[in-house]
C-alpha cells in the first residue's frame, strides 16, 4: 500500500510550494511513496538524479473550473491517469498538493473509490477562489471531504477555520523546513562576490517569482531615495515571471537601472552564494486584490544564512522571523517605510551583524529538518498508516 502525492507544481518546476513537497516527501520512505507530478521541462534530467518514484502528467490547466466542455475534459483525463495510477500502485491515501485543481481531482478519486484524501493549503488560492462563485463551491466540496487540510503557516490556518468552515481538529500546521546543513552563513568572500559582479557594493536582494505580490516594484521604487544616501547600493533580483517587463521598464523610468540587477532563474548554488554574500534579504510582499504571501520559505533561508530580513505584512511572513530580533515586518505597498529601514540597517553593520547571527540561531532551533522532520513525519504517516 502506497502514499500517492498528486501536485503539478514539483520540483524542477519553481515555486515554494514545491519546494516544500520534495523536502517533505523526499523524506518518507521510498517504497511506501509514489508522486504523480506536473510534467515540465528539466524534467526527465531531475528525475534521473533521486530514487523517488515518480509519475509525470500533464497537471497544468487552462482552468481550475469544471463548466464547458473543453474544462470538463481536461479534468476527466487527468482523472482517469490518476485512478490508473492509483489502482495499479494500491494507493491507500492521496495527498493533493493544492485545493485547485488537485484536490478536485483528489475528491473525484474519493468518490470513485472511497480513498481518503488530505489537501495541502498555501493561502493565497483560497482568497481568489473566493472571487468567483463556482470556484467557491468547488473549494467547499473539497474541504468539506477532506480528511484534513495541512497549511504551511498560521495565518492560513485562521483563515480555513474562520472563513471556510473548517473544524479545527481538522486544520492541522506544518511549518517548512530547511537544511541548516546547506544553508550556512559564510564570511564576505570577495572572490563569490566579483563572480556575482557585486565588488563592495552593498547588496539587497530578493529571491521570488516576479509577480505583483512578491512587491519588487516596491523596493525599486524605493531605490531613487535610498541611492541618496547610500550611492552605490545595488538591488539584486532572483526569479523569472511575468512583472519583469514592467519592473525593467521601471528601473530604467527612475534613473535607477544601474542600481538593479536581473539574475533570473538559477541554480540553487548560486543562489546559496547570493544568499551568503547580499547585505540585507528583503521581500516586500503585499496583498494585491486577493493574491497574498502564505509563508515565505525563502526567508527561512536567508536567515538561516545568517541574513537580516525585510518582508510586507501581508499573509504568514511574520511567522519566519522573530522580530525584532531577526527581521522586521513592515507595510510594503508604499515605498517610504521600506525605504527608512533599509537605509538605517545598511548604514549599521554591526546591527545587520548581530540580527544575523540571530536568525542562524532562530531557524536552527525552529525550522531545521531535524526538528520540522520529526512533526511531518508524524503527521504524513499517521493518515496513511505506512
Amino acid at each position: 500500500m502506497k502514499t500517492l502525492l498528486v501536485s503539478e507544481v514539483f520540483p524542477p518546476k519553481v515555486g515554494g510550494s514545491g519546494r516544500w513537497l520534495w523536502d517533505i516527501f523526499s523524506r518518507l520512505p521510498r517504497n511506501q511513496v509514489i508522486i504523480a507530478a506536473g510534467d515540465c521541462p528539466g524534467a526527465d534530467e531531475f528525475d534521473r538524479s533521486h530514487d523517488l518514484q515518480v509519475v509525470r502528467i500533464p497537471l497544468k490547466f487552462e482552468t481550475w473550473g469544471i463548466l464547458g466542455f473543453r474544462a470538463a475534459r481536461q479534468y476527466w483525463r487527468r482523472f482517469r491517469e490518476i485512478y490508473q495510477l492509483a489502482k495499479k500502485e494500491r494507493v491507500r491515501t492521496v495527498f493533493a498538493g493544492r485545493i485547485l485543481p488537485e484536490g478536485l481531482l483528489a475528491l473525484a478519486l474519493h468518490w470513485r473509490t472511497g480513498l481518503p484524501y488530505t489537501c495541502f493549503v498555501y493561502g493565497e488560492e483560497l482568497n481568489s477562489s473566493a472571487e468567483s462563485r463556482e470556484l467557491t463551491f468547488l473549494v467547499r466540496k473539497i474541504l468539506a471531504r477532506a480528511d484534513r487540510v495541512i497549511s504551511c503557516s498560521q495565518n492560513t490556518i485562521q483563515l480555513i477555520i474562520n472563513e471556510w468552515g473548517i473544524p479545527p481538529e481538522k486544520a492541522h500546521l506544518l511549518y517548512p523546513g530547511v537544511d541548516t546543513q546547506v544553508y550556512v552563513s559564510k564570511p564576505r568572500d570577495f572572490e563569490v562576490r566579483a563572480e556575482l559582479k557585486w565588488g563592495n557594493r552593498p547588496v539587497v536582494l530578493t529571491v521570488g517569482r516576479l509577480q505583483k505580490r512578491k512587491g519588487q516594484d516596491t523596493m525599486i521604487r524605493a531605490l531613487p531615495a535610498i541611492r541618496a544616501r547610500i550611492p552605490d547600493v545595488l538591488y539584486a533580483i532572483v526569479g523569472e515571471g511575468d512583472e519583469r517587463p514592467h519592473l525593467e521598464a521601471l528601473a530604467k523610468e527612475l534613473g535607477v537601472k544601474d542600481s538593479v540587477e536581473f539574475l533570473g532563474e538559477i541554480p540553487n548554488d548560486r543562489m546559496l552564494h547570493c544568499l551568503q554574500q547580499c547585505d540585507l534579504f528583503t521581500l516586500p510582499n503585499r496583498q494585491v486584490g486577493s493574491d497574498i504571501e502564505g509563508f515565505g520559505i525563502v526567508l527561512l533561508e536567508a536567515q538561516a544564512c545568517g541574513k537580516a530580513v525585510i518582508a510586507g505584512m501581508s499573509g504568514g511572513t511574520a511567522e519566519t522571523m522573530s522580530i525584532p530580533d531577526t527581521g522586521a515586518v513592515i507595510d510594503c505597498t508604499t515605498p517610504e517605510h521600506l525605504t527608512d529601514v533599509v537605509v538605517e540597517w545598511l548604514r549599521d553593520p554591526a546591527r545587520l551583524a548581530r540580527m544575523g547571527r540571530a536568525a542562524r540561531d532562530w531557524v536552527v532551533s525552529r525550522f531545521d529538518w531535524t526538528v520540522v522532520g520529526e512533526q511531518a513525519n508524524r503527521l504524513l504517516l499517521a493518515s496513511s498508516n505506512v
